[in-house]
């Protein structure tokens, strides 16, 4: 059986930047920002201060954080994998990077049909949804 690819993924300098803000913070989480104040950004918070919504969908973990983004943007960036990498830059506003003077980025590329086939077509992962 084919491996399934991951839905997301971390660059070793956005590893480097979770692993600081897990020791500062204890553990986070990351929900993708559908736009308005922040734009379009993965925002980091400590595990508790956001409150996901029972329909949000969780793509994976990166560097032992949860990633989630809501439904209806799931279904918009189904067929990408996303990458979370680090910038030069302020974070989001409510961000946890704010204030490093590194901001989280999301890249993304479209998956191949062989991958989507084995995500079984693009849709949500089983189970990933917010709880």
């Amino acid at each position: 059986m084919s491996h399934c690819p991951a839905r997301v993924l971390a660059t070793p300098g956005a590893l480097d930047l979770i692993a600081s803000l897990r020791a500062k913070y204890g553990e986070i989480m990351f929900h993708q920002s559908g736009g308005c104040c922040d734009g379009s950004s993965p925002m980091c918070y400590p595990v508790g201060d956001y409150l996901v919504a029972p329909d949000d969908v969780k793509l994976g973990e990166i560097g032992g954080a949860a990633f989630f983004m809501s439904r209806s943007q799931f279904e918009y960036w189904r067929c990408t994998q996303l990458t979370i990498d680090v910038v030069e830059g302020m974070g989001g506003m409510f961000s946890l990077e704010n204030g490093t003077g590194l901001r989280f980025l999301t890249r993304s590329r479209v998956f191949t049909d062989a991958e989507l086939e084995r995500l079984g077509g693009g849709d949500a992962p089983r189970g990933a949804m917010a709880r």
